[in-house]
C-alpha cells in the first residue's frame, strides 16, 4: 500500500509521469479511467489555488485517455454518439461534445480533436467510451478502427503558461488559438499542443506520443518553468467549482441528459443530425428538462467536505443537491455545484444548503461561471 493509502496494481496504470510526481512530493491520488491522477501538493487547497491564479503549474493529467476512431466511417461514428453537429470541424479544431446513449443519457463529455477528415480523439472523461464505441461500430459493420493510443497528457495550466510555453517550444505556440491545435517538435519527434485545459486561468495540454518520453517532457518544461515560479500541480477544486466546470461521475451521470446540463446549445434537435439519442432528447425537449445545474453560494463559514451530496431545500421542500463544494478565499463564501429543480432554478432564489456538518447554511442559486 502507498501512502496514499491506494493499493497498488497493475490494474491502475501509473502513467509516464508518476516517477517525477512522487519524487515533487505528491500528497494522494485519485483513480480515473483505470489510471493515477495526483489529487494534491501544496499544504493546503486554498495555497494551491492563488498559486494557479498567479503563476503556473505543470500537471499529470494522463488518465484524460484517448478514444482514437480512423477510417472511412469514422465521422459517422462519431456524430452518432453525440447530439453536436460536428459536420463543420476544422482539422486542428477541438469540440466540447456530450456523449449520450439511446435514453438521452450522459455517457461522458470529452474534448473531440479533429486530427484528420477520417481520423477523431475523443479526450474522456472518467468512463468506459472506448467499449462503447468498439460496440456501436461492430453492432452497425462500421468501416472504422477504435483503440487507446499511447497518448499521456501533461498540462501546463495558469496565466504564465503562455511565456513558459514559448520558452520551451518556441514562439508558435502563442498563435494556438482557445480550442485549436497544433505540432511541436521534442528531441525530433512531432507531438500534439492545444491551448485549452481543466481550469479557467489558461494554459496548454500537450498530448505526448510515447510514453517513454514523459520524464523527458516533464524535467524539460520542469526546468524552464523555475524562471515562472511552476510548481507541481493538479485540478483545484475551488477553481474548477468557481469556474462551472463540471466533473463526470460527480455532477452528471447516465441518469443526467444534456439538457440537465446546461448543454443544449450543443444539441442539434430538429432532425438534421442524427445521433443514437435523438428521439429521446427531442422527446425530453418538448415536455421541459425539469431541472438543471446551477452554482450556489450559501454562508456559515467554510463547510466541510463534500464527500456525499448534500440536500439543498426550500423550506422543507429539497430542490437539489450539492456534488462539489468549497470554501472560496476570492468570494469569501461557500460555492457549491447543483442540479435544482426547474421551479427554483432562477439565480437569486434563496435556499439552505444542509452540510455533512449538522450545519444549515443559507444561501442562493448562482448562474455558472461564479462571478
Amino acid at each position: 500500500m502507498s501512502s496514499s493509502g491506494l493499493n497498488m496494481s497493475r490494474r491502475i496504470r501509473r502513467t509516464p509521469y508518476t516517477d517525477r510526481v512522487e519524487q515533487h512530493g505528491v500528497r494522494g491520488f485519485s483513480v480515473v479511467n483505470h489510471m493515477l491522477l495526483p489529487k494534491a501538493f501544496q499544504p493546503t487547497v486554498e495555497q494551491d489555488y492563488w498559486h494557479l491564479r498567479e503563476h503556473v503549474q505543470l500537471w499529470d493529467v494522463s488518465c484524460q485517455r484517448q478514444v482514437q476512431i480512423t477510417g472511412p466511417d469514422a465521422a459517422r461514428l462519431v456524430q452518432w454518439m453525440t447530439p453536436r453537429n460536428i459536420s463543420r470541424a476544422r482539422v486542428g479544431q477541438c469540440m466540447y461534445v456530450p456523449l449520450v446513449d439511446d435514453k438521452g443519457g450522459m455517457v461522458n463529455d470529452p474534448v473531440l480533436l479533429k486530427l484528420a477528415d477520417d481520423r477523431f480523439w475523443l479526450s474522456i472523461a472518467d468512463s468506459d467510451v472506448l467499449l462503447l464505441a468498439k460496440g456501436l461500430a461492430l453492432g452497425a459493420k462500421l468501416d472504422v478502427t477504435v483503440v487507446e493510443p499511447d497518448i499521456s497528457i501533461l498540462a501546463v495550466q495558469g496565466p504564465k503558461a503562455e511565456d513558459l510555453m514559448a520558452r520551451v517550444f518556441g514562439e508558435a505556440v502563442r498563435s494556438i488559438r482557445f480550442f485549436n491545435f497544433d505540432y511541436v517538435d521534442f528531441k525530433g519527434t512531432r507531438q500534439l499542443v492545444q491551448r485549452g485545459g481543466y481550469s479557467k486561468q489558461g494554459g496548454f495540454e500537450i498530448y505526448l506520443n510515447d510514453s517513454r518520453m514523459g520524464s523527458a517532457l516533464w524535467d524539460l518544461v520542469w526546468e524552464a518553468g523555475q524562471a515562472f515560479n511552476i510548481t507541481p500541480g493538479c485540478p483545484n477544486l475551488i477553481e474548477r467549482i468557481e469556474g462551472g466546470l463540471l466533473s463526470y461521475g460527480n455532477e452528471f451521470t447516465l441518469e443526467n441528459n444534456p439538457l440537465e446540463c446546461g448543454m443544449g446549445k450543443l444539441c442539434t434537435l430538429d432532425g438534421t443530425v442524427d445521433f443514437l439519442g435523438l428521439k429521446a432528447l427531442q422527446r425530453i425537449a418538448e415536455q421541459g428538462h425539469q431541472r438543471e445545474i446551477r452554482g450556489v453560494m450559501f454562508d456559515g463559514g467554510p463547510g466541510p467536505a463534500c464527500g456525499k451530496p448534500w440536500p439543498v431545500k426550500v423550506g422543507a421542500e429539497q430542490v437539489g443537491q450539492i456534488t462539489s463544494a468549497m470554501w472560496s478565499p476570492r468570494l469569501k463564501r461557500n460555492v457549491g455545484l447543483s442540479m435544482i429543480a426547474r421551479s427554483h432554478w432562477v439565480p437569486g432564489q434563496a435556499v439552505s444548503v444542509h452540510c455533512a456538518d449538522g450545519v444549515i447554511r443559507p444561501g442562493e442559486v448562482c448562474a455558472l461561471p461564479f462571478a
